[in-house]
């Protein structure tokens, strides 16, 4: 019975051994093209993974090995990559002095930007309203709200569902380019259009 009891034993050592890693971890490349790096401490030892792709194994024992190479992962696991969300993007338009008309360039830059929101599946729309510093903060606020409105009355009517669109105004609160009051500054007067 003993003798039966240690094969057992044995058998399943052998196959714990066998099964491969316990644990296996795959460096991404970041979404802005950035590098990126992870550290894998394991029985006292560093692992070092500063590549896109690259990927290290772990054992039962804690063993580290680096494995794999790009393109095997991406054969792997390329139906998984494929359905990982777009990188969120933001895009600035900008408003004449005092209203909710867009520049001129801001008018034709925003063609671009419905393409692009209509080339996502079902984005999510943050429009945030932005002024100088130039009135009042009550009335900035309320400035700032009316431009983001404008803006996603435009969206809505370029097709994108008005569910998907939330807007915020910050008034002259989040300044782009920092300015004292009574400063009127074109770059401030805008709204961005955040997009995941």
């Amino acid at each position: 019975m003993a003798l039966l009891l240690w094969a057992v034993c044995l058998l399943a050592a052998v196959s714990q051994l066998q099964r491969g890693p316990t644990e296996q971890i795959t460096l991404l490349p970041n979404q802005d093209g950035k590098p990126s790096a992870v550290i894998i401490t394991s029985v006292g030892k560093e692992t070092v993974l500063d590549k896109p792709y690259q990927t290290a194994a772990v054992d039962s024992r804690g063993a580290v090995a680096t494995i794999g190479d790009s393109a095997e992962i991406k054969n792997r696991y390329g139906a998984l990559l494929d359905t990982l969300p777009q990188r969120a993007a933001v895009f600035i338009v900008y408003f004449v002095t005092d209203t909710d008309n867009l520049t001129p360039e801001s008018a034709a830059q925003l063609a671009q930007v419905k393409a692009q929101l209509a080339a996502r599946p079902a984005p999510e729309i943050i429009v945030i309203g932005h002024t100088d510093t130039v009135a009042k903060r009550e009335y900035n606020d309320a400035l700032s709200l009316k431009r983001a409105e404008t803006v996603k009355r435009i969206l809505v009517e370029a097709g994108i569902a008005p569910e998907q669109i939330a807007v915020q105004a910050r008034g002259e609160r989040e300044l782009l380019i920092q300015t004292a009051d009574g400063v009127d500054e074109p770059r401030n007067r805008r709204v961005e259009i955040r997009v995941r």
